[in-house]
């Protein structure tokens, strides 16, 4: 018996990801309703720094190497590894910090609700009132 539910929590786990969409979160504050994709390249590359009101934008990141994670990097055109290059080269050349990563979903949630000008992506599923949806990554069918 035990066998059985080991296999379907195990199913469960391993199905919910490619069937999760991809949500970019903002601070509920953000002067901005949606984000297109270049755009949110740029957040994430550092060319945009400030959002139309002139907050600082405060890009969150996840650690972990999660379906959401590869999801978005795939929908911005990059992979973990090159966006880390990127950082590293925009931290040595004085033009900014890599983005500060989180280690779930809930914690970045919990930091963008928290942050003014804050950026970053989870889950659908994670996704309640206290921020603001700019996108939802659409499913690749």
């Amino acid at each position: 018996m035990k066998k059985y539910i080991y296999m379907i929590f195990l199913l469960f786990n391993l199905a919910v990801p490619l069937f999760a969409q991809v949500t970019v979160i903002a601070h509920r504050d953000v002067p901005v309703e949606k984000i297109k994709k270049s755009q949110l390249l740029d957040f994430y590359i550092g060319d945009i720094k400030k959002w139309p009101d002139g907050t600082a934008v405060v890009v969150f990141d996840l650690k972990e190497k999660k379906a959401v994670k590869k999801i978005f990097y795939k929908y911005l055109g990059k992979t973990s590894s090159r966006m880390k290059s990127i950082w590293m080269k925009n931290m040595l050349a004085g033009e900014g910090a890599p983005p500060k990563a989180m280690k779930t979903e809930k914690q970045m949630l919990l930091e963008v609700a928290s942050t003014p000008g804050a950026i970053g992506f989870i889950g659908q599923t994670f996704v309640d009132n206290s921020v603001k949806v700019l996108k939802t990554i659409p499913l690749k069918k």
